[in-house]
């Protein structure tokens, strides 16, 4: 019987989904899954949900709980990985502070201050989790679905585990061209490769036609442009639709969240769609409404047919054989000809008996690629910051962030980070009494006399330039 640890078991709707999936594949029912949280309290309503499924469905599954990380990696085949350190309390100040100096984020998971410090807290444990898997199950497959993926995967990568990160944008992406082109989403023959949350749809065509002037077409149209406003001006620009939502895609470039002109213009979508705070207050609603209720007590227990998530399909390939290509995150290594090696890159990905497969891509648009790296600029610094524990990494990781900076001086930035890690200290051991530099405050009075100093020779250039014209 195959052994799945699913680690962070406590999201109870996502943890169900997967586990439903593995369920309803023939060829995996007789699974062992071993559910781990730090408390049992939400693990043990997803078994006693669990076990109801296997009793109705007469499988051959079982459940099992512990708040025990390496007693649920011992001997595991597959390591499903959906945590979040910090939980909602977090959350909250990765969104609420930031906001308070002028950083307004819509989702704050994937970058910006809320994506670098979700990315503190998260890299130390997967980390952990990755060594606990050297020692207790180093054939297993790591299937990560904790955020930032990006950031995540990158330092899965210098591991030596066998891992792939998982996010569902490419699937729900691919639903929107569909609506938008008229063709249905099985026939669009695509490929898509970047990083995670700003994948670029390279081609995209339909029985050996190109698509995207169709879908140029569309968005010229304002009852098409106006539901994905921030992604069709990112299209118009650069030429390509790439794979996350408006309200995701408005946090990464720096055009559209800078100030309240720009909000108003382009971020005024419901659900998401650029909503200050939106996936926070949505996180914060749901955690209070079901907090003293069992959310799977009303649930059916018939098996449905598998969602859209990749996890129980590629678990079917590896055990079965049977190929499936899916986009996935992992170590570029030349998949991506012009982004970093060392970064973590997604693409198409083949998972078959012998493994998981990169395919090689090449190179992207230059302007694409471009991009990507503003991006990655940040998830260097911030996964080298999460591992040192250095404060001004983090510092120097935000700094680069492409929202950031268009609304932030240097100092505000410092301040902000500052008061980040002061406010987050419960979760980041890594930076015990260790702070940011603080930045000297220079009073510059009116009328202070200039220091005599050299002139630069450009300068000096220019003076002379203004002696001729006179």
């Amino acid at each position: 019987m195959r052994r799945v640890a699913i680690i962070g078991a406590g999201s109870i709707v996502f943890c169900k989904t997967l586990i439903l999936d593995i369920m309803a594949t023939p060829e995996l029912e007789d699974t062992e899954f071993v559910l781990m949280a730090p408390s049992t309290g939400k693990t043990s309503q997803v078994k006693a949900f669990a076990d109801k499924v296997i009793e109705r469905n007469g499988l051959k599954s079982r459940v099992l709980v512990t708040t025990d990380r390496r007693e649920a990696l011992a001997g595991a085949s597959y390591v499903i990985t959906s945590f979040q350190v910090g939980g909602v309390s977090a959350f909250e100040l990765d969104y609420k502070i930031p906001m308070k100096y002028g950083v307004d984020q819509c989702i704050g998971d994937t970058l910006g201050p809320g994506g670098v410090f979700r990315a503190l807290r998260s890299i130390p444990v997967i980390l952990d989790v990755a060594r606990d898997m050297e020692e207790l199950c180093p054939k297993a497959t790591l299937l990560n679905y904790v955020n930032p993926m990006a950031m995540i995967c990158w330092a899965l990568g210098e591991t030596k585990i066998q891992y792939v990160g998982l996010c569902h944008g490419v699937q729900t992406t691919l639903d929107l061209i569909s609506g938008y082109t008229g063709v249905p989403k099985d026939e669009i023959d695509y490929v898509s490769a970047g990083i995670n949350h700003m994948g670029w749809f390279t081609k995209l065509s339909h029985q050996g036609q190109d698509l995207y002037p169709l879908l140029r077409e569309r968005f010229e149209q304002p009852e098409f442009y106006v539901n994905e406003k921030v992604r069709g001006e990112v299209f118009r620009h650069f030429g390509y639709f790439m794979t996350e939502s408006t309200g995701h895609l408005s946090e990464y470039v720096p055009w559209f969240r800078k100030n309240q002109k720009a909000l108003d213009l382009y971020c005024d979508e419901p659900s998401f769609g650029g909503e200050t705070g939106a996936y926070y207050n949505w996180c914060a609603y749901v955690a209070d409404k079901y907090k003293d209720q069992d959310i799977l007590a009303d649930e059916s227990y018939d098996l449905p047919q598998r969602s859209v998530e990749y996890c129980a399909y590629i678990i079917e390939a590896l055990e079965t054989g049977k190929t499936f290509k899916f986009s996935g995150n992992i170590r570029n290594e030349g998949m991506i000809a012009n982004l970093p090696a060392d970064c973590c890159a997604e693409g198409a990905v083949f998972a078959d008996r012998t493994g998981l497969h990169r395919t090689v891509i090449g190179e992207i648009p230059p302007q694409c690629a471009a991009l990507n790296m503003t991006n990655i600029n940040v998830q260097r610094l911030a996964v080298l910051a999460a591992k040192s524990g250095d404060p001004e990494t983090v510092v120097q990781a935000i700094a680069l962030d492409p929202l950031t900076s268009s609304v932030l001086t240097l100092k505000e930035i410092r301040d902000m980070v500052t008061e980040m890690l002061t406010a987050q200290r419960d979760w980041l051991p890594q930076f015990e009494g260790r702070l940011p530099r603080p930045t000297p405050t220079i009073d510059t009075p009116a009328g202070l006399a200039r220091a005599e100093v050299p002139i630069d020779p450009a300068l000096a250039v220019f003076s002379r330039f203004g002696e001729l014209a006179k």
